[in-house]
């Protein structure tokens, strides 16, 4: 598969709804929030984790030199923390230009601290597309952010970024945490 998704975000349908859709956000869409939303509320998900197992040609890279951002990989038994956000279906042409390296929407279930559960949708880059770049130590995970740089910035801030944003939120992320303690490190 392409690593531009657009055209093929754009052709899912969205779910049947009124007026709004959550989004569940787990990288950049936690602390760079850039679309309008009407509502924002932490939540969980289950069966999957975040990995920096993903290339980033667009914004935290080079086509030549990719970097690593987040993504999910299924995982049975695991889960996500992060923010959700209640958006107006109009906001995903802009999410899906955003997110169009490689990512692709997927239904999700959210799960809110009051117990409240609600249908959305997220984006998840699957190994199956060409910006994908699979597993590998956290200490090379941190060499390689170290050295990336790209449109939106050094890839280390997109890492520290999130890495700050989790702490806020009183989310533990070991996998997070320790590219982080790495690339402080190297650095």
């Amino acid at each position: 598969m392409s690593a531009d998704t657009r055209q093929l975000n754009a052709m899912q349908k969205l779910p049947e709804t009124d007026d709004d859709i959550w989004l569940f956000g787990y990288g950049s869409l936690i602390y760079k929030v850039d679309f309008p939303y009407l509502e924002r509320r932490p939540a969980k998900i289950f069966n999957w984790q975040r990995r920096f197992w993903q290339g980033s040609h667009d914004h935290r890279g080079t086509p030549e030199a990719p970097g690593r951002v987040a993504t999910l990989i299924e995982t049975p038994g695991a889960s996500c923390e992060g923010m959700a956000y209640r958006v107006s279906p109009s906001v995903f042409t802009q999410l899906d230009y955003r997110e169009k390296n490689g990512y692709l929407r997927v239904n999700t279930e959210l799960h809110f601290a009051d117990n409240q559960v609600s249908t959305g949708l997220t984006y998840i880059a699957t190994a199956d597309n060409s910006a994908y770049l699979g597993p590998a130590s956290e200490q090379d995970i941190a060499k390689h952010i170290a050295s990336s740089k790209g449109a939106s910035g050094e890839n280390s801030e997109y890492l520290l970024q999130l890495a700050q944003s989790l702490r806020q939120l009183k989310i533990d992320d070991p996998h997070v945490f320790a590219i982080e303690n790495w690339l402080l490190k190297i650095s």
